[in-house]
């Protein structure tokens, strides 16, 4: 114990804290979409060369498996991932159709500007079952879009081409400057990629995407710089609260 207090030092400022904006609206979207009945599962960030990329048919030649996309790690067999996906993959390999996984976490792929980070977070989701078309996939892209930017929220839909999606869409929303933004990927799933995973496409057909949160992030809140959700700036973070 001190022999004595000193009254005249200057009160601690205790501040309470909070989740950070990127975790906020991560598990908002994972929340939204467990009410449409997807259920969350999770996989690992360090993945083999056959689950990042084999399984979801990105072939040897695709640009994403080149040194100068992908962090390599153990002698060119395993990655840190670069997509979800491969969570996706595990999901359908240990179950049965109807199926409907969402998965959510950090991603790497080597890119550092404006609005790109080495390090970022996807949400992705794939129902799977008889009948799925590319009609249910819509319209479940309108529900997630209008849920997270309003029931206005003008959408339009792009093709696209994703290895692992066939056909594959970009979509976008209009901006409140009137521009179009892009804010996910979808399509509906490969054969070959329900094929990989013993499920029968002749049977079977699937719906898969996937949103980038600090992309949401951005628009939701207006920040220009993906960066500065990372710089440690208080002032900043704690407009968010």
């Amino acid at each position: 114990m001190p022999d004595s207090i000193d009254h005249s030092a200057p009160r601690l400022i205790e501040e309470k804290g909070s989740y950070h904006p990127i975790n906020q609206v991560k598990d908002s979207i994972m929340d939204l979409l467990q009410s449409f009945g997807f259920e969350i599962i999770s996989g690992p960030e360090i993945e083999t060369e056959e689950y990042n990329f084999d399984m979801l048919n990105i072939k040897k030649s695709h640009p994403a498996r080149q040194m100068h996309d992908t962090f390599y790690i153990s002698n060119k067999t395993n990655v840190l991932r670069t997509h979800t996906s491969p969570v996706q993959i595990r999901g359908m390999l240990k179950r049965k159709p109807p199926l409907a996984f969402i998965s959510g976490g950090k991603v790497y792929r080597k890119d550092d500007d404006a609005t790109h980070l080495p390090m970022f977070h996807q949400v992705e989701g794939i129902y799977v079952d008889e009948n799925v078309s590319f009609s249910n996939l819509k319209h479940l892209i309108f529900d997630i879009i209008q849920a997270l930017f309003g029931s206005e929220t003008k959408i339009r839909f792009r093709p696209s081409y994703f290895p692992f999606t066939e056909p594959s869409a970009e979509v976008d929303i209009m901006s409140k400057e009137g521009k179009w933004l892009e804010i996910l990927g979808c399509g509906i799933v490969n054969p070959t990629v329900l094929e990989n995973c013993n499920i029968d496409s002749n049977n079977f057909s699937g719906l898969a995407f996937g949103l980038g949160i600090e992309r949401i992030a951005m628009l939701k809140y207006g920040v220009n710089d993906i960066r500065d959700f990372y710089k440690s700036n208080l002032d900043f973070l704690n407009q968010f609260k």
